[in-house]
Order: structure tokens, then C-alpha cells, then sequence
């Protein structure tokens, strides 16, 4: 037997102990539901513009950093390094892709930093992998390092050129953004006139094509990218055997330290181009604590993706879309919502009660009661609630979602060369 096939078998998981996979036609199928739901939603409510080409685009545009992010961690992960400094990471790519963006252009911009969040992961590797300091502890080092280098670099960097200071760069130039004409118009035109299903439909194609960055479809690819290399290649085959069981992986001839030392180091560069994107596209302008907490967001959607490709875009799409509700529109969107957690509840207590599960059907089926009266007795919710309702979302959907969730069986252990031996 080859070590590629030995090194398949441990790192596949158990015949009859995971779940069923969901097939594309299964997705598209959830996927078509969920848009016919949120258009009934759209209908009762009256806020029209939650399927609008400008909220799916201004969704696209803030759940790309987190989804960067979170495709950061899990190549870490992969290889079984836990990367809570992602955070971090983000933080030198926004100050690494702003300091070289506004001197030699946008595009030179993202290359540092992607640099600048690779040394982040690579300082993470050295002190995870080669000298065994707790994965949690050297993230949140980094992370805090972070904040501190990037203060003191803007005190002799920004704060000296017109426009900038010590919190923020000078203006730095846009990347070429692409709308395709005609279709554009066209699916505009469709999403106004706001019939049932069909104008969704095309107000989610239209934030497709409408004013997307370059940058926008090099991070979009990444994700299919990323699910071919660590899925279909030896070289990814290797990398999550790592990730798995080390130490087999190991008597099988693969240099694990080399493999963690990668998957770290590639980590650190995705989550760096997260921030630059941040930097360079979302605001065209570093300014400090711009991240806001994305990357520790983005090690959640990585979380609610069971270590996936494409359930971690699905959770990044998810935060982006409610952060982009509370941007658009505001308290009447976020209202919105409600109603359709509350319908979300009930389909969630028929398939408890499916299960026989009668304890969780009624404790959602009270929990949907109330969404549904706070619904009715109210117009609009506090402006509180409305700015931490990515946040409420983010941490519903880890919960519904954990008891499904499968995380590498030797992420974050400490493992030493040798140990296989």
C-alpha cells in the first residue's frame, strides 16, 4: 500500500460516524428556499430592500474579509495549529496594504499585505510548532503585538505624509471594479419591480455583477481554490493528514513541521489580504482598528463550516449579509429579520419534533412565540439591538450548529519530531 492511500485512510473520518454530505443539487435546493422564504418575508414586512442589488453587493463586499479570514484558519487548522491569531494578522495586512498601496499603487498594496500577515503566521508556526507554546496563548500574543507595531510604525510612517497621521494613512487608489452593462440594468430594473421570488432572484445576481472588485473575484476564486488544493492534491492530502494524526503521518515520511510551518505561514498571508482588502477596497484608507473583531468573526464562520471551504463562505456570507441589513436601511431591515427567525424557528420545532426530540421543539417553540409578538407589538427595534445583530447572528448560528460540527482530532495538540519514531 502507498503512503499517500495509508496516509488517506487515517486522515479520512469513519465510515458511519459522520453525517451525509450534501450534494449540489441538495444546496441548490436549500439555497432556492431560503431566497423563497426571505422573499415572503420581504412581501409581509414591506422592507424592500433586503434581497436590493445594493444590499447583496454591500454583503459581498463586507463578508469577503471574514470569509479571507476564515479561509486563513482553516489551513491552519487543517494542519492542526488553532490560529486565534488571525486578528492580528489582519491588523499588519491592513497596515502593510495601505503603507505600500498609497506609495506604489493598490496592487502592490495587496502583495505586502499578504506579507504582512504571512510574518504574523509564520512568528505563530515558530512559536506553536517549533518550540510547542500553547496555540491559544500565541495567538493572543500576536494579536496584541499586532496593535502595538502598527501604532508605532504610523508614528514615523503615516503621521509624516499629507492626509495621514498616527491613526491613519493617506488616501490610496481604488482597484478596477467591474459591472457588466446591460445585464446590470436589466436585473436592476427586474429587483424594482419587487415580485415575489423572481425579483429576489435578481437582485442577488445583480450585486453579482454590479460593481464587483478585481480584487472581489481573486478572493471569491480562492475559496474553490483552496477546497482543490487541500481536497484533490497529494500535497493537501499530506497537509491535513497533519492535522489529523501527526504522528502517522510521521512514520509514513511526511515532514510534518514542514507541513504546519505552510499551512501557517499560508494562513497568515490569506488572513493578511483580508485586511488589505479592508484597507484598499472597502475604505481606501488604513485606519487603526478597522478590523473590528473580523478575524475572530471569520474563525467562527471556519467554525460553523465544519473546517469546509464552502460552509465557511456560507457563514461569512451569513455575517456579511446581517451586517449589511444593519448598514441599508437600518432598524426597519433588522425588523425584518424577526419575522424571519421566527418562521425560521418553526420549520426548526417540526424537524424537532420529527426527531422526537420533544424538549428542544418546545423550548424553539417558545422562543419563536416571542420573536413573532415582538414582531407584531413593535415598528422598529432599539438601534442597540440593530448594531449587535451580526454579532446575535453569529453566535445563534454556532449554537443551532454545534452539535453537527467536527473539528481535525489533532488540532491544537502539541506534537514534537520524533514522536512517530
Amino acid at each position: 500500500m502507498s503512503t499517500s492511500t495509508v496516509t488517506a485512510a487515517n486522515a479520512a473520518p469513519k465510515k458511519g460516524g459522520g453525517r451525509r454530505k450534501l450534494t449540489l443539487p441538495v444546496v441548490l435546493l436549500i439555497i432556492a428556499g431560503g431566497l423563497a422564504l426571505i422573499s415572503l418575508v420581504r412581501l409581509i414586512s414591506g422592507a424592500e430592500d433586503i434581497t436590493s442589488v445594493g444590499q447583496v453587493a454591500g454583503a459581498l463586499e463586507l463578508a469577503v474579509p471574514i470569509g479571507l479570514a476564515g479561509l486563513g484558519g482553516l489551513w491552519a487548522e487543517r494542519a492542526g495549529v488553532i490560529n486565534i491569531g488571525l486578528e492580528g494578522m489582519m491588523v499588519l495586512g491592513t497596515w502593510f496594504g495601505a503603507w505600500a498601496g498609497f506609495q506604489w499603487g493598490p496592487w502592490v498594496g495587496v502583495l505586502f499585505g499578504i506579507l504582512g500577515g504571512a510574518l504574523g503566521g509564520l512568528l505563530h508556526a515558530i512559536v506553536t510548532v517549533t518550540f510547542g507554546v500553547n496555540h491559544i496563548v500565541s495567538g493572543v500574543a500576536i494579536n496584541i503585538l499586532a496593535v502595538g507595531v502598527t501604532r508605532y510604525l504610523s508614528n514615523f510612517t503615516f503621521a509624516n505624509e499629507p492626509g495621514g497621521s498616527s491613526k491613519q494613512s493617506p488616501r490610496i487608489d481604488s482597484i478596477t471594479e467591474i459591472t457588466i452593462p446591460g445585464l446590470a440594468d436589466f436585473l436592476a430594473d427586474l429587483q424594482q419591480r419587487h415580485w415575489f421570488l423572481i425579483s429576489d432572484i435578481a437582485g442577488v445576481l445583480g450585486g453579482l455583477v454590479t460593481g464587483l472588485s478585481l480584487l472581489t473575484i481573486v478572493a471569491l476564486l480562492l475559496i474553490p481554490g483552496t477546497w482543490w488544493v487541500l481536497w484533490r492534491t497529494s500535497f493537501g492530502l499530506r497537509l491535513r493528514s497533519c492535522g489529523e494524526n501527526p504522528i502517522a503521518a510521521e512514520t509514513l515520511g511526511v515532514n510534518v513541521y514542514k507541513y504546519k510551518y505552510i499551512a501557517v505561514t499560508v494562513s497568515g498571508g490569506l488572513a493578511g489580504l483580508g485586511g488589505a482588502f479592508l484597507a484598499i477596497v472597502a475604505t481606501g484608507i488604513y485606519q487603526e482598528n478597522q478590523t473590528g473583531g473580523r478575524g475572530y468573526i471569520g474563525l467562527a464562520a471556519m467554525i460553523f463550516g465544519n473546517w469546509m471551504p464552502g460552509g465557511m463562505a456560507m457563514g461569512a456570507g451569513l455575517f456579511g449579509f446581517t451586517d449589511s441589513l444593519k448598514l441599508r436601511g437600518g432598524a426597519e431591515n433588522v425588523h425584518a429579520m424577526l419575522l424571519l427567525l421566527a418562521i425560521l424557528l418553526v420549520l426548526v420545532v417540526g424537524w424537532h419534533l420529527y426527531k422526537r426530540k420533544y424538549v428542544s421543539a418546545v423550548i424553539s417553540a417558545a422562543v419563536s412565540a416571542l420573536l413573532f409578538t415582538w414582531y407584531a407589538l413593535t415598528d422598529q427595534v432599539p438601534s442597540q439591538f440593530v448594531d449587535a445583530a451580526p454579532y446575535v447572528t453569529t453566535l445563534l448560528v454556532l449554537a443551532l450548529s454545534a452539535q453537527r460540527l467536527r473539528m481535525p482530532k489533532a488540532n491544537g495538540m502539541t506534537y514534537r519530531r520524533g514522536q512517530g519514531t
